[in-house]
């Protein structure tokens, strides 16, 4: 094939602009180059896809929790915020691209909040089913341009209301420290009960049998 044929063929695939033309001295090699690279390229942009998908999986496998919100008007300062809280509450928040995060979803509890995934988007998650909730809800009384959609609580769809509602439960680290006050305090009593003088364990004493009798 001389020169100028070639070029017909060429211009035919890749037309004049589109940047996959012949070079001057008529050589084939550069348009194959170039589909090449586009094809390595494509390659890349599909494996970091499958990563990215892969990693919201799991994320989503493992939580308890998962809340909707869109955040549209939120300033770069105002996002990094929500991110520390989520991190200092034990929870965390994501922004993906929502076909990606639909697939993610695929296999999970949460699959349901799926088609709350509509326009910029992110999900927050947490193994406390009450963390991510809390966090959400005091974000966005804060600031207005970020508006829960709704969430999941493994299979138990949830609304805003229903968000709302787990926000205002103790937290499980809450939880804690008020079931181990309960088994310290008696404790603490009897300990200084037992280092007590005498005679306030006499008036203790007396003031129990007092309150029995009169009931």
């Amino acid at each position: 094939m001389n020169c100028r044929l070639a070029r017909r063929v060429s211009e035919g695939f890749w037309p004049r602009g589109s940047g996959f033309g012949w070079d001057d001295g008529c050589n084939p090699v550069v348009p194959f180059l170039a589909m090449t690279a586009n094809r390595k390229e494509l390659a890349v942009e599909r494996a970091a896809k499958k990563e990215a998908v892969e990693q919201l999986n799991g994320i989503f496998k493992a939580t308890s929790v998962a809340v909707v919100a869109q955040y549209s008007g939120l300033t770069v300062v105002q996002m990094q915020k929500l991110r520390m809280q989520m991190k200092q509450a034990g929870a965390s928040v994501k922004v993906s691209k929502n076909r990606l995060a639909k697939i993610a979803l695929e296999g999970t509890d949460v699959v349901a909040i799926g088609s709350m995934l509509k326009g910029p988007t992110v999900i927050a998650t947490s193994d406390d089913p009450v963390a991510a909730p809390k966090v959400a809800v005091e974000f966005a009384k804060a600031n207005e341009k970020f508006v829960i959609i709704g969430g999941s609580m493994g299979t138990t769809v949830l609304n805003v209301d229903g968000v709302k509602a787990l926000a205002s439960l103790p937290s499980l680290d809450e939880l804690r420290a008020k079931i181990v006050g309960l088994l310290v305090a008696p404790a603490t009593k009897i300990a200084q009960l037992a280092n007590a003088p005498a005679g306030k364990l006499a008036r203790v004493i007396q003031a129990y049998a007092s309150k029995s009798e009169a009931a």
